[in-house]
């Protein structure tokens, strides 16, 4: 049996707790097609994601022909409106992610989401997919106020904090993920299988997991 001595581990949504790239690849392209731009791949779109969905656009719209600040605002609301509308036609956890949270419940080990999504579709996202009790608190990219999202450490100390104290660890599958861990000194693990907008041998995570079946030995590992 694997020994967890963390209190709580934290999990990015987009790219490492749910596969949702069909969904905002669907929601980019709507935007995009509005504007009568070109669309795009989900492979192209893909290393867009994890800064939230403005900066998502805002790299499709550069990559489509340019940005201009009064069209990213108005493309902006388009796609949030056909998301939020559309958010869980593709969405589904990834292999492995609902076994792992059920036996980090076994273990008494506090789960959270902390994400750069805006709260409301984090929160909403996760309804549809029956999943939201299963979190001890979701943290979004607006929920904390301006410039506290992250890679700030401000969501993983709220994060701790709502879970009610103790030792953390943190996955993700991006820079925002793993130097968020970083800036609030707590352990990490990317997960290869994400969203990635670099190897994953550059975000400098503590551990690296290819599947969920991989979650519950490396914690074990990274215990303090």
């Amino acid at each position: 049996m694997t020994t967890i001595s963390f209190d709580i581990v934290g999990f990015d949504l987009d790219g490492t707790f749910i596969d949702t790239s069909g969904d905002l690849t669907d929601a980019v392209n709507h935007a995009l097609a509005d504007a009568g731009r070109p669309l795009l791949t989900r492979e192209q779109v893909i290393p867009m994601i994890g800064g939230g969905a403005r900066h998502m656009l805002r790299q499709g719209m550069e990559a489509t022909g340019g940005c201009d600040e009064a069209e990213l605002n108005r493309l902006h609301r388009l796609l949030l409106d056909y998301y939020e509308a559309n958010i869980a036609v593709h969405s589904r956890p990834f292999p492995g992610a609902m076994a792992a949270l059920d036996q980090l419940d076994t273990d008494g080990v506090k789960v959270a989401i902390v994400t750069n999504k805006l709260e409301g579709l984090a929160l909403r996202l996760l309804d549809e997919l029956d999943l939201t009790r299963r979190f001890g608190c979701v943290i979004g990219g607006d929920t904390l106020g301006p410039g506290k999202s992250k890679p700030n450490r401000a969501p993983i100390d709220a994060m701790i904090e709502r879970c009610g104290g103790g030792r953390a660890a943190f996955v993700g599958d991006s820079h925002f993920d793993i130097d968020a861990a970083r800036n609030a000194e707590i352990p990490s693990i990317a997960c290869s299988f994400g969203f990635m907008m670099q190897p994953v041998a550059e975000l400098g995570a503590d551990a690296v997991i290819d599947h969920f079946d991989e979650l519950i030995p490396t914690l074990a590992r990274l215990a303090p």
